[in-house]
């Protein structure tokens, strides 16, 4: 099959991407800025767009059996109409390219966090999202869209939609750089305990599951519904901190902060970024403060079956593949701001 990626410069894209080519699968992508040159290798026909511009994104769909829509606004703050208008209308725009390209299949890359209510998530499945009681804009504006997409899905037109939880990895400038950054500047700290359980993925299981997600969509099965992606190896957040801290090659965290004092600190940071109109994002929002404090892990079984795919990059082979990444780029990671991203938590 021929099949588009969206924003495909950003880490997720990128490894579905190369998965999709490791499947036999022809890719094209769009995204904002240029691919990074080890994309750009492997053959891949790259548009420059955006996907709220429905010319750019008809350009792109040409010859298209089936998309991967990754792109989409993933910072912690910012105003609510600037999500809604790159998550859902961007969203919308490209699925009614893809049904007018002849477009067949539309795998959506969306979140756990559309139908986290804020309660610890032991051994959870995907439930329904839930805008009304999303977390952030962005927790909402990825309900709003998985939503409206699963609602759309036909026999003629499968959908569905994978949510990968805490994305990490090599070239990831959102959870993994900027936790990296705050540890190597000895701002990296532990809220509450500790000690609650949580799932991650590694990169390269996000980007397979994406790739065995195309593949399965028409089935009966998965048309329609919406499955939860991790690593199925649940950790402390101590752990995960401290691991891809020195990964990195910065030290570990080791000064915690009660979790109420954390929660009414980020509230009063994140109204005064507003008030201010700083630009960027703050150190850290409420939303960021409860995952970092609370437990939230899953049962991927049943997308394991639904999808015919298992993680094959366990935790200790991404700690160590990330370990020699850093190594060989050295203290020169970029990473963005000195903030912990929504996105990368969702």
């Amino acid at each position: 099959m021929k099949v588009l990626v969206t924003g495909a410069s950003g880490v997720v894209g990128g490894a579905a991407a190369q998965a999709l080519i490791a499947n036999g699968h022809q890719v094209t992508t769009l995204q904002r800025g240029s691919l990074p040159d080890h994309l750009l290798s492997l053959g891949i026909s790259a548009h420059v767009g955006s996907i709220t511009d429905r010319h750019s994104v008809l350009s792109a769909m040409q010859g298209v059996d089936a998309v991967v829509h990754a792109a989409a606004r993933v910072e912690v703050t910012g105003p609510w109409q600037e999500f809604q208008t790159a998550n859902v209308v961007g969203t919308q725009t490209v699925f009614a390219c893809a049904q007018e390209a002849g477009a067949t299949r539309f795998v959506y890359v969306s979140s756990p966090s559309v139908a986290h209510a804020g309660r610890a998530l032991v051994g959870g499945v995907a439930t329904p999202a839930d805008p009304e009681h999303a977390r952030s804009h962005y927790a909402r504006s990825k309900a709003v869209a998985e939503s409206w997409l699963l609602d759309q899905s036909t026999p003629a037109m499968a959908v569905t939609a994978i949510r990968p939880h805490l994305v990490w990895g090599p070239c990831d400038s959102q959870l993994t750089a900027r936790i990296v950054q705050r540890a190597r500047a000895g701002r990296l700290v532990i809220i509450g305990s500790g000690a609650a359980l949580i799932d991650t993925t590694y990169i390269d299981n996000a980007g397979t599951a994406l790739a065995a997600a195309v593949d399965r969509c028409a089935d009966p099965l998965v048309n329609g519904s919406a499955f939860i992606v991790s690593n199925g190896q649940p950790r402390t957040v101590k752990e995960m901190l401290t691991r891809l801290a020195r990964a990195g090659q910065a030290p570990a965290p080791t000064r915690h902060v009660p979790y109420r004092v954390a929660v009414t600190g980020a509230r009063g940071v994140s109204a005064a970024w507003e008030r201010l109109n700083r630009e960027g994002e703050p150190p850290i929002t409420p939303f960021v403060a409860e995952q970092l404090a609370t437990a939230h892990w899953f049962d991927i079984r049943p997308t394991m079956a639904a999808l015919a795919w298992q993680p094959t990059v366990t935790l200790e082979r991404g700690f160590e593949l990330l370990s020699h990444w850093f190594a060989q780029v050295g203290s020169n990671t970029g990473g963005g701001p000195d903030t912990i991203g929504s996105a990368g938590l969702a």
